[in-house]
């Protein structure tokens, strides 16, 4: 069976995207309720504010992805950045999952055909790859801010998400061994 170039960049952004969530998912799981809410500095978020910032923008951008502007009149980016409330770990959480679930679930809906759709952002018109394009650079920069904070609280007691310091040579080994190469 042959796949076409859009069905393969499809696949690969879903794949790319939902790697990105769990390196969120998997920071979550070494953090306390409190972790969620430090900031290292007044211009710094806390990882609740990255949460909430982040759905907002799932849920603007990607509902109704083909038919609506991404910028929802109902979104008010600014009371992402300020916590008006005490959101709980599992509040958080929620929200978390709630705007990657319709992310997800909007690019699994999408045919190789819909990536030369045009779209709209804030007015500005968008081809559906390039919207993709621009969400697959915003996310995994929030998630590595997320996964930063993780690392400064955690400190020693980190565990790493990808290849601990020192440990190249035998993950480059492991690889190899697996995949026969």
């Amino acid at each position: 069976m042959s796949i076409s170039l859009g069905s393969a960049y499809l696949e690969s952004a879903i794949k790319r995207a939902a790697s990105y969530k769990l390196l969120g998912d998997y920071t979550f799981r070494q953090l306390e309720e409190k972790d969620f809410y430090y900031t290292p500095n007044d211009q710094s978020n806390s990882i609740a504010v990255i949460i909430k910032h982040m759905s907002g923008n799932m849920i603007s951008r990607w509902t109704n992805f083909l038919t609506e502007d991404g910028e929802k009149p109902g979104r008010n980016r600014e009371t992402e950045f300020t916590l008006q409330e005490h959101y709980s770990r599992e509040q958080l959480i929620q929200q978390w999952e709630k705007g990657w679930a319709c992310f997800l679930d909007t690019l699994r809906s999408l045919t190789a055909d819909d990536l030369l759709r045009t779209i709209y952002i804030r007015h500005e018109p968008l081809l559906a790859i390039d919207a993709i394009n621009r969400q697959l650079a915003h996310y995994p920069h929030h998630v590595g801010q997320i996964v930063y904070i993780g690392k400064m609280i955690r400190g020693k007691d980190w565990q790493s998400l990808s290849i601990p310091k020192g440990g190249s040579d035998q993950f480059n080994q492991k690889m190899k061994e697996q995949h026969g190469r």
